[in-house]
């Protein structure tokens, strides 16, 4: 891995199996607002936060226990420039088994210092990956954007 892309992991209790089942339940950890398919080679589902940040991803390689690789078809952040950013770079989430751990790593293949939107990038990932796809794996409840007019009650 190029360390000049945004990486960050961790480690689980869970099996391989289970952490897969929780990186493809992209509206339990990411945005319950996720439009189309999430876990199928092919399968193409966009994200959208506001009129801040709207994508379109494919799932480019699916490996079950092991692997899962989004590719970035298309990108808009309403808060830079180059409004490139991000296409056509690839999300990677490894699985690997570390003992009687599972570790998952995750990659922006793409998302690097050199990008206007890196910080802010790198921030949000770390959020979404560290906090609530951890959430998710570990506890069954990830901490997702809501739909738009959903009233969590706490």
């Amino acid at each position: 891995m190029n360390d000049q892309h945004f990486t960050t992991s961790f480690l689980v209790d869970q099996s391989p199996k289970e952490v897969f089942a929780a990186i493809n339940n992209v509206r339990g950890w990411w945005s319950e607002a996720i439009e189309g398919g999430t876990s199928e080679l092919n399968d193409v589902f966009d994200y959208q936060y506001k009129d801040v940040h709207i994508c379109k991803m494919k799932l480019a390689e699916v490996a079950p226990g092991k692997k899962v690789v989004w590719l970035v078809l298309d990108n808009y952040f309403n808060f830079i420039k180059d409004k490139s950013e991000w296409k056509n770079t690839k999300v990677s989430f490894e699985i690997e088994q570390d003992g009687d751990k599972t570790k998952l790593i995750f990659a922006h293949f793409g998302l690097t210092p050199a990008y206007e939107c890196f910080d802010i990038c790198a921030t949000a990932w770390t959020q979404y990956i560290q906090q609530s796809l951890f959430k998710l794996i570990t506890t069954g409840k990830g901490q997702p954007n809501l739909k738009e007019g959903v009233i969590q009650v706490v």
